[in-house]
């Protein structure tokens, strides 16, 4: 599997995709840290930009690389390899090679500003950690997606819905929900509704770690009571790892039957 990982992961780095998604990080962390006298306001502008784009670009580039390196994935289904070697490594060499990019471009900076200035600026450190676990995440989701559509245009298709709902279109359905039933105990329904889209409870971590809990509105309070201790911390970890976790078995189960 290491060897697959490794030629995945160099074959995505030779592309000049990673690299303008880089530099795009790179530029984006120098004008929001350098340029911008309140810290907490270039993290949210740095949150707004990395929980949408990063799912977006993991489902693009997952879904991408999948049906670009079909060919090659036929090849080394043809040697004596276990199929769930060869799709963990692949995932693994686009979910890492992504990630990379997103944490050099926005660790250099985060570094040099870090070294300059106070020790605030390592709250940040959770603005990567978030990133990455939706990188990772998505990338997953969206190998998911291809293996179970032979048709690239549904696959495709399928990815960017999938990205649209969980971004854009839960979040218009959670809140209509919380408006019509506001009459109701609506905690654990917070809680349960947050934790099921990995866009939101990393929104929710960041927003909790910079003590701007007024932000999140009506459930800001509740929030505030359940992610704001330690325990909370840990079971949001846990589930981001679940959102990462549960994928990756499908993508092993999925590809051991899938007839190819």
């Amino acid at each position: 599997m290491l060897k697959i990982l490794k030629y995945s992961f160099y074959d995505l780095m030779r592309s000049r995709w990673s690299y303008v998604y880089f530099a795009f990080y790179l530029v984006l962390g120098i004008v929001l840290l350098f340029l911008n006298s309140d810290l907490s306001k270039a993290v949210i502008s740095l949150m707004n930009v990395i929980i949408i784009l990063v799912p977006l670009i993991g489902t693009v580039f997952g879904v991408m690389y999948y049906y670009n390196s079909k060919e090659f994935t036929e090849l080394l289904l043809a040697q004596p390899l276990k199929r769930s070697t060869i799709f963990l490594g692949q995932y693994l060499g686009v979910a890492l090679s992504l990630s990379m990019s997103l944490i050099l471009g926005l660790g250099i900076p985060f570094i040099f500003y870090g070294l300059m200035k106070s020790n605030v600026i390592w709250d940040f450190s959770l603005l990567l950690i978030t990133g990455t676990f939706l990188t990772f995440i998505f990338t997953a989701l969206a190998f998911n997606i291809a293996l179970s559509n032979e048709n690239r245009i549904k696959g495709f298709g399928y990815a960017i819905l999938l990205w649209l709902f969980l971004a854009v279109i839960y979040d218009g359905l959670f809140l209509m929900s919380l408006i019509l039933f506001e009459d109701y105990p609506l905690d654990r329904l917070s809680l349960i509704g947050s934790m099921l889209n990995p866009i939101d409870l990393s929104r929710t971590l960041i927003l909790l770690k910079l003590d701007i809990s007024a932000l999140l509105g009506y459930t800001g309070a509740v929030f505030k009571r359940f992610f704001g201790t330690n325990f909370g911390l840990l079971i949001s970890f846990v589930i981001l790892l679940l959102w990462v976790v549960l994928p990756v078995l499908r993508i092993v189960f999925k590809a051991k039957r899938k007839d190819f």
